[in-house]
């Protein structure tokens, strides 16, 4: 039976390589020219050429190997690809380079070398503290005074004091980065599972649960990690509960954190990376739309820097986040037409990438193309990419996505006319997001609405539109109705029916004109 290809880990390891990565790998082992390297390379060969993983196929091309051996063979060459890539990544990550003075260290010690260990320690040491790199330092001071408490060194007192208070001041760091990049992380996982707060109850439970997890000391704090995970931890917060100024506001000090010692984006491109993609989403929310524009030029410019394609993890995600700005982009402006455009090559790239992206932004993509070809008018392509939200079948991975996948479903039926079929799909719908508890006003009025519209007659619609608006606009600027705006511009979308034009023109109007009022309001302060 033929396994799926991304299963195996050892193969997922061999196709993720670079044609530089496997030259390395091939010098490396073919130093030692052991039988057993002379096999494990037939073996690395056999499966770079593999298009999937298939152990049958791979039997015969290893012949006489058997089974047993060829997994023996596979353990052995997972260990040294993962030896030859750590040799030729040190160059390029902190973390390896400080693990490998640690290491340099502790053979030196372990030889009797005592001064020279503390030597390469003492520069390990200040290697971490110019890269705040405080969980290596705290090994580094271990070893130290390990060898200072079991050894004669003739260290001075002074030292030895020193020793004894920096070894206490990391501690006390590192239990307040513990705790504070424990809550932003507990905090994505909520958005994860849940998406935005949907209610009154919710909304209590998040402040309650953040102010519970906040460490006292949080808004004292000064060192640049412990400063990065209480941003993160505010920008989450934020996000769950909608509250997009105070999105923008945390999104907007992360960035400055890099700005402010540009040497961290090497450091930390992750953390980067993820927080220019939060300023994007934050300036979308807010409708920012210049600075939605400069933001991502920076973005883009970034991505072709020797930084961002330095790791496979980051240069993936760089390409996510710059397309979904993109489209995004697009989205806000009521552009949908252009933005299909975009639709065939990011495809085709999250396909490439399909090793490396995960469920949740392959459906947050499905639904971008979505929005996009339901606001073109191309509704039958539009429930294609629903049905591949819908069919997901991972338990509380975005719940909110899920729900609103089958509203805009529901919604594509309608503009195509299925009516034989909307009575009981509004009602397989409506009660998927009242067990969900995604139910918001705009919501019940949306299936309300569609219920009641099924046997009028289209000459008689536009009327029924006309109350219907009446009843979500002032909702616009509720902070609980506004989650149902941000996944699909209901109000823009009844306009159109209103005024009898294409959704998208009614968007790129309203764009124009809050790009003319923000353009008159900076040359009135300009005066």
């Amino acid at each position: 039976m033929r396994a799926n290809p991304f299963t195996d880990a050892l193969f997922q390891l061999v196709q993720s390589l670079e044609k530089s990565e496997k030259r390395h790998f091939k010098l490396y082992i073919t130093r030692s020219s052991a039988k057993e390297d002379l096999k494990i390379i037939q073996l690395f060969d056999a499966m770079d050429k593999l298009p999937e993983y298939d152990e049958k196929v791979l039997l015969k091309k290893l012949s006489p190997i058997t089974k047993p051996q060829l997994a023996n063979l596979k353990t052995h060459l997972y260990k040294q690809l993962l030896a030859g890539l750590r040799l030729l990544k040190t160059a390029e990550n902190i973390d390896l380079q400080l693990s490998e003075q640690l290491d340099y260290a502790r053979v030196l010690y372990n030889k009797g070398l005592k001064i020279q260990a503390l030597k390469i320690l003492e520069k390990a040491k200040e290697f971490a503290k110019a890269n705040h790199k405080f969980n290596y330092l705290a090994q580094v001071i271990s070893l130290e005074k390990k060898i200072e408490t079991l050894h004669i060194t003739r260290s001075s007192g002074e030292k030895t004091e020193l020793l004894a208070a920096e070894a206490l001041e990391i501690s006390q760091h590192i239990d307040s980065v513990v705790k504070l990049s424990n809550l932003a992380l507990l905090m994505y996982r909520w958005f994860i599972r849940n998406g935005h707060a949907r209610n009154e109850e919710d909304e209590k439970d998040i402040k309650t649960y953040f102010k519970q997890n906040l460490p006292p000391n949080a808004h004292s704090v000064t060192d640049w990690y412990e400063r990065l995970y209480l941003y993160q931890s505010y920008c989450w917060y934020a996000f769950i509960r909608q509250d997009w100024l105070m999105y923008y506001r945390n999104s907007k000090k992360w960035i400055a954190l890099f700005e402010e010692q540009p040497l961290m984006i090497g450091v930390e491109p992750g953390h980067y990376v993820k927080g220019m993609h939060n300023l994007l989403n934050a300036h979308f929310d807010l409708r920012n739309f210049d600075q939605f524009d400069r933001t991502l030029r920076k973005y883009q410019e970034y991505a072709k820097t020797d930084i961002a394609n330095t790791h496979d993890n980051f240069r993936v995600h760089t390409f996510v986040y710059i397309s979904a700005a993109r489209l995004n982009q697009h989205l806000m402006q009521g552009t949908f037409k252009e933005g299909l455009k975009l639709v065939a090559e990011m495809e085709r790239d999250l396909d490439k990438y399909s090793l490396y992206v995960d469920t949740h932004r392959i459906l947050v993509f499905n639904y971008k193309f979505a929005t996009l070809y339901f606001g073109a008018g191309d509704y039958s392509t539009s429930i294609d990419y629903l049905q591949k939200i819908m069919n997901v079948t991972v338990p509380d991975l975005r719940i909110d996505l899920q729900c609103y996948a089958r509203l805009l479903h529901l919604m594509a039926h309608y503009e195509l006319g299925n009516f034989e079929i909307m009575e009981s799909l509004s009602k397989s719908v409506y009660r998927f997001m009242a067990k969900m508890k995604n139910l918001t006003v705009v919501e019940e009025e949306m299936f309300r609405f569609l219920r009641n519209s099924f046997d009028i007659s289209p000459r008689k619609l536009k009327p029924e539109f006309e109350k219907f608006l009446h009843k979500i606009k002032h909702l616009e600027k509720n902070r609980f109705e506004t989650r149902a705006f941000a996944y699909l511009d209901v109000i823009s979308w009844v306009e159109s029916k209103v005024y009898e034009v294409p959704m998208g023109d009614i968007i790129h109007k309203k764009y124009l004109e809050s790009k003319r009022r923000i353009k008159e309001r900076a040359e009135a302060a300009a005066k």
